[in-house]
Protein backbone atom coordinates (compact mmCIF):
# COMPACT_ATOMS: atom_id res chain seq x y z
CA UNK A 1 0.00 0.00 0.00
CA UNK A 2 1.35 3.90 -0.51
CA UNK A 3 0.60 5.55 2.35
CA UNK A 4 -0.32 9.17 2.20
CA UNK A 5 0.90 11.39 5.23
CA UNK A 6 -1.07 15.06 6.05
CA UNK A 7 1.72 16.85 6.88
CA UNK A 8 0.20 19.79 8.36
CA UNK A 9 -0.83 16.85 11.33
CA UNK A 10 1.50 14.27 10.90
CA UNK A 11 -1.38 11.57 10.59
CA UNK A 12 -2.21 8.91 7.75
CA UNK A 13 -4.42 10.99 5.32
CA UNK A 14 -4.86 7.26 2.86
CA UNK A 15 -3.95 4.43 1.63
CA UNK A 16 -3.79 3.59 -2.02
CA UNK A 17 -3.12 -0.17 -3.39
CA UNK A 18 0.24 -0.63 -5.78
CA UNK A 19 0.55 -2.88 -8.71
CA UNK A 20 2.51 -5.80 -8.22
CA UNK A 21 4.98 -6.77 -11.05
CA UNK A 22 2.36 -8.90 -12.98
CA UNK A 23 -0.19 -6.31 -13.15
CA UNK A 24 2.80 -3.25 -14.31
CA UNK A 25 2.83 -5.38 -18.10
CA UNK A 26 -1.40 -4.28 -18.14
CA UNK A 27 -1.45 -0.87 -17.57
CA UNK A 28 1.61 -0.06 -19.54
CA UNK A 29 0.08 -2.18 -22.30
CA UNK A 30 -3.07 0.36 -22.39
CA UNK A 31 -0.77 3.54 -22.73
CA UNK A 32 0.43 1.06 -26.07
CA UNK A 33 -2.92 0.30 -27.53
CA UNK A 34 -4.06 4.13 -26.85
CA UNK A 35 -0.85 5.03 -28.95
CA UNK A 36 -1.72 3.07 -32.37
CA UNK A 37 -4.66 5.87 -32.68
CA UNK A 38 -3.38 9.15 -31.01
CA UNK A 39 -0.67 9.07 -33.11
CA UNK A 40 -2.74 9.17 -36.25
CA UNK A 41 -4.59 11.94 -34.49
CA UNK A 42 -4.24 15.36 -36.36
CA UNK A 43 -2.36 18.64 -34.24
CA UNK A 44 -5.84 20.02 -34.20
CA UNK A 45 -7.37 16.83 -32.83
CA UNK A 46 -5.01 16.80 -29.70
CA UNK A 47 -5.55 19.99 -28.86
CA UNK A 48 -9.43 20.12 -29.41
CA UNK A 49 -9.16 16.91 -26.91
CA UNK A 50 -6.41 18.87 -24.30
CA UNK A 51 -8.03 22.28 -24.41
CA UNK A 52 -11.52 20.58 -22.69
CA UNK A 53 -8.59 18.77 -20.40
CA UNK A 54 -7.21 22.15 -19.51
CA UNK A 55 -11.17 23.31 -18.56
CA UNK A 56 -12.23 20.92 -16.27
CA UNK A 57 -8.83 21.39 -14.25
CA UNK A 58 -9.93 25.14 -13.69
CA UNK A 59 -13.72 23.47 -12.81
CA UNK A 60 -11.83 21.31 -10.40
CA UNK A 61 -8.95 23.50 -9.46
CA UNK A 62 -10.35 24.52 -5.56
CA UNK A 63 -11.15 20.77 -5.21
CA UNK A 64 -7.31 19.78 -6.48
CA UNK A 65 -5.49 22.61 -4.86
CA UNK A 66 -7.68 21.28 -1.76
CA UNK A 67 -6.06 18.20 -2.34
CA UNK A 68 -2.31 19.29 -3.11
CA UNK A 69 -2.45 21.01 0.51
CA UNK A 70 -3.81 17.93 2.38
CA UNK A 71 -1.41 15.51 0.84
CA UNK A 72 1.99 17.48 0.59
CA UNK A 73 1.08 20.39 2.59
CA UNK A 74 1.09 23.34 -0.03
CA UNK A 75 -0.89 26.82 0.93
CA UNK A 76 -4.26 27.03 -0.20
CA UNK A 77 -3.24 30.39 -1.63
CA UNK A 78 -0.19 28.39 -4.23
CA UNK A 79 -2.20 25.48 -4.59
CA UNK A 80 -5.27 26.89 -7.04
CA UNK A 81 -2.73 28.87 -9.22
CA UNK A 82 -0.86 25.69 -9.35
CA UNK A 83 -3.70 24.10 -11.12
CA UNK A 84 -4.12 27.24 -13.43
CA UNK A 85 -0.86 27.43 -14.61
CA UNK A 86 -1.18 23.79 -15.39
CA UNK A 87 -3.92 24.27 -17.27
CA UNK A 88 -2.30 27.36 -18.92
CA UNK A 89 0.95 24.96 -19.80
CA UNK A 90 -1.75 22.33 -21.79
CA UNK A 91 -3.38 25.39 -23.75
CA UNK A 92 0.25 26.48 -24.47
CA UNK A 93 1.07 23.25 -26.28
CA UNK A 94 -2.44 22.96 -27.78
CA UNK A 95 -0.99 25.95 -29.68
CA UNK A 96 1.53 25.77 -30.64
CA UNK A 97 2.66 22.06 -30.98
CA UNK A 98 2.02 22.03 -34.76
CA UNK A 99 4.57 24.77 -35.05
CA UNK A 100 7.09 23.56 -32.96
CA UNK A 101 6.99 20.52 -34.67
CA UNK A 102 6.95 21.59 -38.18
CA UNK A 103 8.60 20.13 -40.58
CA UNK A 104 13.04 21.63 -40.67
CA UNK A 105 13.43 22.06 -44.61
CA UNK A 106 17.34 21.34 -44.56
CA UNK A 107 19.23 22.50 -48.37
CA UNK A 108 21.29 19.11 -49.13
CA UNK A 109 22.10 17.41 -53.06
CA UNK A 110 18.91 16.32 -52.95
CA UNK A 111 15.65 17.86 -54.65
CA UNK A 112 13.97 18.07 -51.48
CA UNK A 113 15.37 17.67 -48.05
CA UNK A 114 13.99 18.18 -44.49
CA UNK A 115 13.67 16.61 -41.06
CA UNK A 116 9.95 15.35 -39.90
CA UNK A 117 9.05 15.04 -36.01
CA UNK A 118 7.10 11.54 -35.60
CA UNK A 119 5.91 10.56 -31.80
CA UNK A 120 7.97 7.74 -30.67
CA UNK A 121 5.32 5.23 -27.97
CA UNK A 122 4.58 5.55 -24.40
CA UNK A 123 6.83 8.01 -22.36
CA UNK A 124 7.64 6.80 -18.72
CA UNK A 125 6.87 9.94 -16.34
CA UNK A 126 8.46 9.74 -12.97
CA UNK A 127 7.36 12.34 -11.05
CA UNK A 128 7.82 14.09 -7.21
CA UNK A 129 5.50 15.40 -4.67
CA UNK A 130 6.48 18.75 -4.55
CA UNK A 131 4.59 20.28 -7.36
CA UNK A 132 2.07 17.36 -7.72
CA UNK A 133 -0.01 19.07 -10.96
CA UNK A 134 2.23 21.45 -12.38
CA UNK A 135 5.47 18.83 -12.83
CA UNK A 136 3.12 16.06 -14.27
CA UNK A 137 1.55 18.68 -16.51
CA UNK A 138 4.55 20.21 -18.20
CA UNK A 139 5.80 16.52 -18.88
CA UNK A 140 2.52 15.22 -19.99
CA UNK A 141 1.32 17.94 -22.85
CA UNK A 142 3.76 18.13 -24.18
CA UNK A 143 4.49 14.22 -24.56
CA UNK A 144 0.30 14.02 -25.61
CA UNK A 145 0.50 16.87 -28.04
CA UNK A 146 3.64 15.26 -30.12
CA UNK A 147 0.95 12.34 -30.19
CA UNK A 148 2.87 10.11 -27.64
CA UNK A 149 1.02 8.49 -24.75
CA UNK A 150 1.49 9.02 -21.03
CA UNK A 151 2.13 6.45 -18.53
CA UNK A 152 2.71 8.11 -15.52
CA UNK A 153 4.51 7.18 -11.80
CA UNK A 154 4.12 10.28 -9.71
CA UNK A 155 5.42 10.24 -5.98
CA UNK A 156 3.46 7.30 -3.66
CA UNK A 157 2.86 10.57 -1.24
CA UNK A 158 0.76 12.03 -3.82
CA UNK A 159 -1.12 9.50 -4.96
CA UNK A 160 -4.45 11.07 -4.93
CA UNK A 161 -3.52 14.32 -7.09
CA UNK A 162 -2.17 11.43 -9.34
CA UNK A 163 -5.61 9.59 -9.40
CA UNK A 164 -6.96 13.06 -9.80
CA UNK A 165 -4.97 13.88 -13.12
CA UNK A 166 -6.82 10.63 -14.53
CA UNK A 167 -9.76 11.54 -13.87
CA UNK A 168 -9.24 15.19 -15.13
CA UNK A 169 -9.19 13.48 -18.46
CA UNK A 170 -11.91 11.17 -17.93
CA UNK A 171 -14.24 14.01 -17.27
CA UNK A 172 -12.80 16.02 -20.01
CA UNK A 173 -13.82 12.86 -22.44
CA UNK A 174 -10.04 12.39 -23.78
CA UNK A 175 -9.31 8.73 -25.18
CA UNK A 176 -9.15 5.67 -23.10
CA UNK A 177 -5.20 4.86 -22.43
CA UNK A 178 -3.25 8.40 -23.27
CA UNK A 179 -2.56 8.72 -19.72
CA UNK A 180 -2.25 5.74 -17.28
CA UNK A 181 -1.79 5.92 -13.80
CA UNK A 182 0.80 3.60 -13.09
CA UNK A 183 0.75 3.15 -8.87
CA UNK A 184 3.62 1.34 -7.80
CA UNK A 185 7.18 1.26 -5.38
CA UNK A 186 9.71 2.98 -6.07
CA UNK A 187 11.50 -0.59 -5.98
CA UNK A 188 9.17 -1.52 -9.56
CA UNK A 189 10.54 1.36 -11.34
CA UNK A 190 13.36 -0.26 -12.77
CA UNK A 191 11.07 -2.70 -14.23
CA UNK A 192 8.50 -0.43 -15.61
CA UNK A 193 11.49 1.23 -17.31
CA UNK A 194 12.57 -2.19 -19.08
CA UNK A 195 9.11 -2.42 -20.09
CA UNK A 196 9.66 -2.79 -24.23
CA UNK A 197 6.56 -0.60 -25.11
CA UNK A 198 8.23 2.00 -23.47
CA UNK A 199 10.48 4.42 -25.43
CA UNK A 200 11.59 7.35 -23.15
CA UNK A 201 11.58 8.33 -19.47
CA UNK A 202 10.92 11.69 -18.21
CA UNK A 203 12.20 12.04 -14.91
CA UNK A 204 12.23 15.29 -11.88
CA UNK A 205 13.64 14.33 -8.56
CA UNK A 206 17.33 13.93 -6.70
CA UNK A 207 20.17 13.74 -8.34
CA UNK A 208 20.85 10.16 -6.56
CA UNK A 209 17.32 8.94 -7.85
CA UNK A 210 18.36 10.40 -11.25
CA UNK A 211 21.25 8.58 -11.99
CA UNK A 212 19.60 5.24 -11.04
CA UNK A 213 17.09 5.94 -13.65
CA UNK A 214 19.38 7.30 -16.12
CA UNK A 215 21.57 4.12 -15.93
CA UNK A 216 18.71 2.04 -15.93
CA UNK A 217 17.29 3.56 -18.97
CA UNK A 218 20.75 3.80 -21.02
CA UNK A 219 21.35 0.28 -20.29
CA UNK A 220 18.19 -0.08 -22.60
CA UNK A 221 18.84 2.38 -25.06
CA UNK A 222 16.24 4.44 -23.90
CA UNK A 223 16.70 8.15 -23.96
CA UNK A 224 15.77 10.26 -20.54
CA UNK A 225 14.97 13.55 -19.85
CA UNK A 226 16.15 14.48 -15.93
CA UNK A 227 15.63 17.31 -14.06
CA UNK A 228 17.55 17.20 -11.15
CA UNK A 229 18.10 18.89 -7.80
CA UNK A 230 19.45 22.39 -7.43
CA UNK A 231 21.54 24.88 -4.98
CA UNK A 232 20.72 28.05 -7.48
CA UNK A 233 23.53 30.86 -6.58
CA UNK A 234 21.03 34.46 -6.49
CA UNK A 235 24.15 36.96 -7.08
CA UNK A 236 23.50 40.53 -4.95
CA UNK A 237 26.35 42.92 -6.63
CA UNK A 238 26.83 46.49 -4.99
CA UNK A 239 24.65 48.34 -7.67
CA UNK A 240 21.95 46.54 -7.30
CA UNK A 241 18.00 47.48 -6.39
CA UNK A 242 18.56 46.16 -2.82
CA UNK A 243 14.64 46.17 -2.34
CA UNK A 244 13.29 44.36 -5.71
CA UNK A 245 16.37 42.08 -4.75
CA UNK A 246 15.18 41.14 -1.39
CA UNK A 247 11.88 40.90 -2.31
CA UNK A 248 12.39 38.78 -5.36
CA UNK A 249 14.76 36.46 -3.36
CA UNK A 250 12.59 36.27 -0.13
CA UNK A 251 9.64 34.61 -2.91
CA UNK A 252 12.15 32.47 -4.34
CA UNK A 253 13.16 31.37 -1.05
CA UNK A 254 9.71 30.39 0.61
CA UNK A 255 7.36 29.22 -2.45
CA UNK A 256 5.92 25.76 -1.58
CA UNK A 257 7.84 26.15 2.17
CA UNK A 258 11.24 26.31 -0.02
CA UNK A 259 10.45 23.04 -1.62
CA UNK A 260 11.34 23.91 -4.72
CA UNK A 261 14.68 23.01 -7.15
CA UNK A 262 14.52 26.39 -8.68
CA UNK A 263 14.70 28.51 -5.40
CA UNK A 264 17.33 30.52 -4.96
CA UNK A 265 19.28 28.58 -2.37
CA UNK A 266 22.80 30.78 -1.81
CA UNK A 267 22.53 34.13 -1.78
CA UNK A 268 25.94 35.47 -2.57
CA UNK A 269 26.22 39.37 -1.43
CA UNK A 270 29.09 42.20 -2.46
CA UNK A 271 30.59 43.19 -0.04
CA UNK A 272 29.64 46.76 0.05
CA UNK A 273 25.62 45.95 0.14
CA UNK A 274 25.86 42.79 2.09
CA UNK A 275 25.06 45.07 5.84
CA UNK A 276 22.02 46.44 4.49
CA UNK A 277 20.73 43.56 2.24
CA UNK A 278 20.58 41.05 5.38
CA UNK A 279 18.39 43.43 6.84
CA UNK A 280 16.23 43.72 4.46
CA UNK A 281 15.98 40.05 4.09
CA UNK A 282 15.29 39.78 7.59
CA UNK A 283 13.01 42.32 8.07
CA UNK A 284 10.87 40.25 5.47
CA UNK A 285 11.83 36.97 5.85
CA UNK A 286 10.33 37.71 10.29
CA UNK A 287 7.11 39.07 8.82
CA UNK A 288 5.99 35.97 6.99
CA UNK A 289 3.71 33.49 8.56
CA UNK A 290 4.83 29.58 9.27
CA UNK A 291 1.23 27.90 10.30
CA UNK A 292 -1.87 25.68 8.96
CA UNK A 293 -1.51 25.32 4.88
CA UNK A 294 -5.40 26.11 5.10
CA UNK A 295 -5.17 29.36 6.02
CA UNK A 296 -5.55 32.08 3.31
CA UNK A 297 -2.80 34.06 5.34
CA UNK A 298 -0.21 31.15 5.99
CA UNK A 299 2.82 32.28 3.75
CA UNK A 300 4.81 28.86 4.76
CA UNK A 301 3.30 25.19 5.10
CA UNK A 302 4.66 22.21 6.50
CA UNK A 303 7.70 20.40 5.51
CA UNK A 304 6.46 17.48 2.76
CA UNK A 305 7.69 14.15 5.07
CA UNK A 306 9.41 13.66 8.69
CA UNK A 307 12.21 12.54 7.16
CA UNK A 308 12.91 15.60 5.18
CA UNK A 309 12.75 18.33 8.19
CA UNK A 310 14.70 16.01 10.28
CA UNK A 311 17.49 16.25 7.08
CA UNK A 312 16.64 20.15 6.88
CA UNK A 313 17.46 20.14 10.30
CA UNK A 314 20.70 18.41 10.31
CA UNK A 315 22.05 21.19 7.55
CA UNK A 316 21.08 24.03 9.51
CA UNK A 317 22.52 23.12 12.57
CA UNK A 318 26.02 21.25 10.88
CA UNK A 319 26.15 24.70 9.26
CA UNK A 320 25.74 26.61 12.52
CA UNK A 321 28.61 24.72 14.36
CA UNK A 322 30.72 25.49 11.31
CA UNK A 323 30.09 29.26 12.09
CA UNK A 324 27.52 30.51 10.24
CA UNK A 325 25.30 32.93 12.38
CA UNK A 326 21.56 32.13 12.90
CA UNK A 327 19.77 35.30 12.83
CA UNK A 328 16.16 33.50 12.80
CA UNK A 329 14.51 30.26 13.29
CA UNK A 330 16.88 27.54 13.43
CA UNK A 331 14.99 25.53 16.01
CA UNK A 332 13.04 22.39 15.56
CA UNK A 333 9.13 22.72 16.75
CA UNK A 334 7.51 20.68 19.42
CA UNK A 335 3.79 20.30 17.61
CA UNK A 336 1.99 18.48 15.61
CA UNK A 337 3.01 17.89 11.75
CA UNK A 338 5.99 18.53 9.98
CA UNK A 339 6.91 22.44 10.18
CA UNK A 340 9.94 24.40 10.15
CA UNK A 341 11.00 27.81 11.30
CA UNK A 342 11.61 30.33 8.96
CA UNK A 343 15.81 30.52 8.98
CA UNK A 344 18.61 32.81 8.09
CA UNK A 345 22.02 31.92 8.30
CA UNK A 346 24.72 34.28 7.66
CA UNK A 347 28.17 34.61 7.07
CA UNK A 348 28.10 31.07 5.90
CA UNK A 349 31.36 29.76 4.74
CA UNK A 350 31.95 28.25 1.61
CA UNK A 351 32.77 25.17 2.54
CA UNK A 352 29.87 24.65 5.01
CA UNK A 353 27.42 22.29 4.48
CA UNK A 354 24.20 24.53 3.63
CA UNK A 355 26.74 25.70 0.54
CA UNK A 356 27.89 22.37 -0.92
CA UNK A 357 24.09 20.61 -0.33
CA UNK A 358 20.61 21.56 -1.39
CA UNK A 359 18.93 23.08 1.00
CA UNK A 360 15.09 22.25 0.56
CA UNK A 361 12.99 23.99 3.49
CA UNK A 362 12.73 27.71 4.39
CA UNK A 363 16.26 28.30 5.23
CA UNK A 364 17.44 31.41 3.53
CA UNK A 365 21.82 31.39 3.14
CA UNK A 366 23.38 34.11 2.58
CA UNK A 367 27.47 34.79 2.32
CA UNK A 368 29.59 37.74 1.74
CA UNK A 369 32.34 38.14 -1.43
CA UNK A 370 34.94 40.86 -2.01
CA UNK A 371 34.13 41.24 -5.46
CA UNK A 372 32.58 40.61 -9.05
CA UNK A 373 35.16 37.91 -9.87
CA UNK A 374 34.59 36.02 -6.28
CA UNK A 375 30.75 36.40 -6.99
CA UNK A 376 31.07 34.37 -10.21
CA UNK A 377 33.24 31.65 -8.88
CA UNK A 378 31.26 30.92 -5.82
CA UNK A 379 28.13 30.65 -7.92
CA UNK A 380 29.40 28.06 -9.92
CA UNK A 381 31.41 25.79 -7.07
CA UNK A 382 28.58 23.62 -7.05
CA UNK A 383 28.12 20.20 -8.48
CA UNK A 384 24.33 21.62 -9.62
CA UNK A 385 23.63 23.78 -12.28
CA UNK A 386 20.04 24.03 -12.54
CA UNK A 387 19.14 28.33 -12.65
CA UNK A 388 21.06 31.31 -11.11
CA UNK A 389 20.21 34.74 -10.58
CA UNK A 390 22.00 38.20 -10.84
CA UNK A 391 21.22 41.53 -9.89
CA UNK A 392 22.55 44.20 -11.01
CA UNK A 393 22.06 47.74 -12.54
CA UNK A 394 25.41 47.41 -15.11
CA UNK A 395 24.17 45.90 -18.14
CA UNK A 396 27.53 44.46 -18.98
CA UNK A 397 27.94 42.85 -15.85
CA UNK A 398 24.71 41.65 -16.06
CA UNK A 399 25.35 40.20 -19.61
CA UNK A 400 29.12 38.81 -18.25
CA UNK A 401 27.26 36.50 -15.85
CA UNK A 402 24.81 35.64 -17.74
CA UNK A 403 26.91 34.05 -20.13
CA UNK A 404 29.84 32.80 -17.50
CA UNK A 405 27.17 31.37 -15.04
CA UNK A 406 27.27 27.78 -15.12
CA UNK A 407 23.43 26.64 -15.31
CA UNK A 408 20.19 25.45 -17.50
CA UNK A 409 18.84 29.34 -17.15
CA UNK A 410 19.55 32.61 -15.46
CA UNK A 411 17.83 35.23 -14.07
CA UNK A 412 18.61 39.25 -14.71
CA UNK A 413 17.24 41.35 -12.43
CA UNK A 414 13.96 38.69 -11.78
CA UNK A 415 13.20 35.35 -10.42
CA UNK A 416 13.85 31.88 -11.93
CA UNK A 417 11.01 30.38 -12.59
CA UNK A 418 9.30 27.91 -15.32
CA UNK A 419 7.51 29.07 -18.44
CA UNK A 420 5.54 26.59 -20.95
CA UNK A 421 6.76 28.93 -23.49
CA UNK A 422 10.42 28.83 -22.36
CA UNK A 423 12.85 25.83 -21.84
CA UNK A 424 13.93 25.04 -18.75
CA UNK A 425 16.79 22.47 -17.30
CA UNK A 426 19.81 21.81 -16.03
CA UNK A 427 23.48 21.23 -16.48
CA UNK A 428 25.98 18.96 -13.83
CA UNK A 429 24.15 17.34 -11.60
CA UNK A 430 20.82 18.73 -12.28
CA UNK A 431 20.06 16.99 -14.97
CA UNK A 432 20.18 17.26 -19.00
CA UNK A 433 17.68 17.79 -21.85
CA UNK A 434 14.79 20.21 -21.54
CA UNK A 435 11.10 20.69 -20.62
CA UNK A 436 8.76 23.09 -21.73
CA UNK A 437 9.08 25.67 -25.13
CA UNK A 438 9.74 24.06 -28.50
CA UNK A 439 13.21 22.23 -26.90
CA UNK A 440 10.48 20.46 -24.42
CA UNK A 441 8.49 18.81 -26.92
CA UNK A 442 11.00 17.68 -29.15
CA UNK A 443 12.69 15.40 -26.92
CA UNK A 444 10.01 12.84 -27.18
CA UNK A 445 10.13 12.57 -30.86
CA UNK A 446 11.81 10.61 -34.04
CA UNK A 447 13.66 13.74 -35.75
CA UNK A 448 13.36 11.80 -38.82
CA UNK A 449 15.37 12.90 -41.66
CA UNK A 450 13.92 12.42 -45.30
CA UNK A 451 15.83 12.19 -48.45
CA UNK A 452 13.91 12.90 -51.61
CA UNK A 453 16.09 12.91 -55.10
Amino acid sequence: MLKTINPTTGQLLHEYPTLDKSEIPQVIDKAQQAFEHWRRLSYQDRANILRKVATQLRTDKLTIGQLMTDEMGKPVKEAAPEVEKSAWCIEHYAEHAAQYLADDILPSDATQSYVHYQPLGPILGILPWNAPLWVAFRYIAPTLMAGNTCVMKHDPHVQGCAETIIHTFEKAGAPHGIIVNLPIANENVEFAIRHPAIQAVSFTGSASAGSLVAATAASEIKHAVLELGGSDPCIILADADLDQAADTATLSRIINAGQSCIAAKRIIVEAPAYDEFVDKIYTRLAALKVGDPNDPDTDIGPIARADLRDNLHRQVIETIQHGAHCLLGGDMPDSDGFFYPVTLLTNVAEDSCAMNEEIFGPVMVVCRVDNTEEALRLANATPYGLGATIWTQDSTKASYFAEHLESGQVAVNGIVKTDPRLPSGGIKRSGYGRELGPHGIREFVNAKQIWIK
